[in-house]
């Protein structure tokens, strides 16, 4: 039976979760979330601060937990961000929207990324904690990471399994650079994680707009 919520006195459907049980949309958008982020962050401008902040205070615990901490926050915002308009402008053209932004999403990972020196060298004043939580919350803003995190609080509309796994892809992807540094990227084929990571999205994308449009039955 499809799940109802209220919304301006009228009751409306949430499409996306039609005959699904309750438990597999949480799990979903956990599994869906870690593995989307931690393909997209390979290579990504935050994963090379990491490797930056890492170089410059030789103290990877600190750093992962600012990274941690920093992720966290950021992708619980992008997630309750991606929920809440999923819940204010709930309608045909807001699905085609969330859809088409995971299709543009699977265009933008193909580009490469790089760290501008100057977005490297702000923290250094702070120590490695403050420093790491800091540069990676800012960094991290308008990052196509970040995008991905509203997207799939939209499509999910659950903010917490969303965040959990944005926030355990980025681990996966950024604590082997904190302790490996340069030799990730350099071992790592980056045009190869890249392409399966645009795949990915590119299949979330068209698989939502099959089912916006009702070829799915």
């Amino acid at each position: 039976m499809a799940l109802h919520f209220r919304l301006a006195g009228r009751d409306l459907h949430r499409h996306w979760y039609v005959h699904r049980p309750a438990w597999r949309i949480p799990l979903e958008a956990l599994l869906t979330s870690t593995a989307v982020v931690a393909l997209a962050e390979i290579g990504d401008k935050t994963q090379l601060l990491a490797i930056v902040l890492a170089t410059r205070f030789k103290r990877p615990l600190p750093i992962v937990a600012g990274i941690f901490v920093a992720t966290l926050a950021n992708h619980f915002l992008a997630a309750l961000v991606g929920e809440q308009a999923a819940t204010i402008l709930d309608g045909l053209w807001f699905r085609y929207l969330v859809a088409a932004s995971f299709i543009l999403m699977a265009a933008w990972t193909l580009i490469p990324d790089k760290l501008d020196e100057d977005e490297g060298a702000k923290p250094s004043r702070f120590g490695p904690f403050l420093a790491t939580t800091i540069a990676f919350f800012l960094v991290e803003m308008g990052d196509k990471t970040q995008i991905a995190t509203i997207a799939l609080g939209a499509r999910y509309q659950a903010v917490l399994p969303v965040m959990a796994g944005t926030t355990l892809g980025m681990m996966i992807a950024n604590v082997p650079a904190v302790y490996l540094g340069n030799e990730i990227i350099k071992r790592v084929p980056l045009g190869v994680v890249r392409t399966i990571a645009a795949l990915l999205f590119l299949a979330i994308g068209l698989w939502l707009l099959a089912q916006t449009a009702g070829w799915l039955g």
